[in-house]
């Protein structure tokens, strides 16, 4: 059974402006999304290589996620978060011309512990099938391990990526804060070592949550931040736009189908958020998101209806186990 009230998604028109944040009107499910450039050969072998573009694009867009599966306590009065462990059964909504995918199915484990003391560790893996118009099985695996400190000023990441069981992907490195202004230096040390600066107006994942859930919490129908998260080799931040929805009430967890365990979230508030992510710098007209991320965030941490638009397909994530750690002692004093 499927969270209630997925729909196929609408095509709505929106109308940018020359920066993201001044969008005049909001597309909540459908994007146009990455456009993919395609070999000119045969059709076929067109279809061929867009599907195994879209299994790496599904592999590197999960890393993504955590951003929007944040850790179990906050830096901030008021907000604590709740540690657990999720599995999201992954299926495909809808594909789009030439995308060659025809059927996407997966899992996805994400599980946090920590606290605002010892810091926020976020393990995850996403694995993906996808058939493409020939038949052809892909699979993806991804998994990623990363580590945030308390006060932000710490970010550790280690991800790897494969694909019909063959390494394709690995990073790893460490971004820190190194003075009172906040700016960022990241060391990578694989796929090859590389120094980055950063400014220090990036978010880190935890970080972007928080301040999600405190745009939220003062009725911002809007967030925008340039966010690193160790996606793209390490070597990207994103410019993001989160379109805060209407506050939910409590009890809005009694009208998605039963979950063990998450009756926990039947007297928190909940917001539909969506949230693009751009190419950094995004000036152009009709500047579109790499990827756009949808899914209902509760007030304590955790997310449900999960949907992904990746341009050429999208996939939703629906919410199949949880379990909810005990609280450190740290969470436990707060």
């Amino acid at each position: 059974m499927l969270e209630k009230s997925w729909r196929q998604p609408r095509l709505l028109h929106v109308r940018r402006s020359r920066r993201p944040r001044e969008w005049t009107a909001i597309r909540i499910l459908q994007g146009k999304g990455l456009t993919t450039a395609l070999v000119r050969e045969k059709k076929a072998t067109m279809k061929q290589h867009s599907v195994e573009r879209g299994s790496g694009m599904a592999a590197s867009g999960a890393l993504l996620l955590l951003v929007l599966l944040p850790g179990p306590a906050a830096g901030s009065e008021g907000i604590v978060l709740a540690p657990h462990r999720a599995v999201y059964e992954m299926s495909l909504v809808a594909t789009r011309g030439g995308s060659g995918v025809t059927a996407v199915k997966g899992r996805m484990v994400y599980d946090l512990t920590g606290s605002a003391c010892e810091g926020y560790t976020q393990n995850m893996r996403f694995v993906t099938q996808m058939v493409n118009q020939g038949g052809r099985t892909i699979i993806t695996d991804l998994r990623s391990s990363n580590w945030e400190e308390g006060n932000g000023k710490r970010f550790r990441f280690n991800s790897s990526q494969f694909r019909d069981e063959k390494q394709t992907e690995v990073t790893a490195g460490d971004a820190a804060r190194t003075n009172a202004a906040g700016e960022i230096k990241v060391e990578l040390t694989k796929p090859g070592k590389k120094d980055l600066s950063l400014s220090q107006r990036v978010y880190f994942p935890i970080q972007h949550s928080i301040a999600l859930i405190e745009a939220a919490r003062a009725g911002k129908a809007t967030f925008r931040a340039d966010l690193y998260d160790g996606s793209e080799k390490g070597e990207k931040v994103y410019d993001t736009v989160s379109v805060i929805g209407r506050k939910r009430p409590p009890g809005n967890n009694r009208e998605l189908p039963p979950v063990k365990n998450a009756e926990r979230l039947d007297e928190l508030a909940a917001w539909p958020i969506s949230m693009g992510y751009f190419e950094p710098g995004s000036d152009k007209t009709d500047a579109v998101p790499v990827y756009e991320l949808t899914y209902l965030f509760f007030e304590n941490g955790v997310s449900r209806k999960l949907f992904i638009d990746y341009g050429e397909f999208a996939i939703r994530g629906t919410l199949k186990e949880i379990l909810f750690h005990p609280p450190s002692k740290c969470d436990a004093k707060r």
